[in-house]
């Protein structure tokens, strides 16, 4: 893990101050301080921080509300610093999708580990999402290729294997992908059937 540009967002001053002599002795740049949760919401769009620590009791906006906002605009990965262990919070938290929870007081060595373990999980999700992301395209090409193909058997009154060869060959020879050749079709009925 190289150096991560961190922002931290506590409302006691020490306690904040603590934080970010902490990340700065284990390489990371804090670039963005903190001292409510509204605050830390509009300076993570302006900042750009690769991992974000938040106080969770915090006036103006939780650090539960506060992630919640910061997730809905820019995924990043977020380690909410505490000391309430009340299982409730942890539970919020989780399902919120904050990645680690890091309860003071707080050491080096804890604080790396949650870092850590706070972006391992983050890329696991990020990983995750493209995988979903993928699959979603591919059975949204898949649903074109069926759809064109019932329009190349309807109209050429041929076979499913058929229709499905001519659009392989057709998409050989026009050097374009088997979806896009499919989502021609289908555009190509949508516009003569109006």
């Amino acid at each position: 893990m190289g150096a991560l540009r961190l922002l931290v967002a506590d409302d006691e001053e020490a306690v904040r101050n603590a934080i970010v002599r902490m990340s700065e002795s284990l390489g990371h740049r804090v670039v963005a301080e903190a001292s409510d949760g509204r605050q830390a919401v509009a300076m993570v769009a302006q900042a750009e921080p690769d991992l974000v620590l938040l106080d969770i009791r915090m006036p103006e906006l939780n650090g539960l509300d506060a992630a919640r906002s910061i997730l809905d605009t820019r995924p990043v990965p977020i380690v909410i610093v505490t000391g309430h262990t009340d299982q409730s919070l942890i539970d919020d938290a989780a399902e919120l999708g904050v990645f680690s929870y890091l309860v003071k007081p707080l050491t080096r060595e804890r604080l790396a580990a949650a870092i850590a373990t706070a972006l391992a999980r983050f890329k696991d999700v990020e990983s995750l999402r493209g995988e979903v992301g993928g699959l979603k395209e591919s059975l949204d090409a898949r649903k074109l290729v069926e759809r064109a193909k019932g329009i190349i058997m309807r109209d050429m009154n041929v076979g499913e294997q058929e229709a499905y060869r001519w659009l392989q060959r057709t998409s050989s020879r026009s050097n374009q992908k088997l979806a896009e050749v499919a989502r021609r079709i289908v555009a190509l009925e949508a516009r003569a059937t109006r």
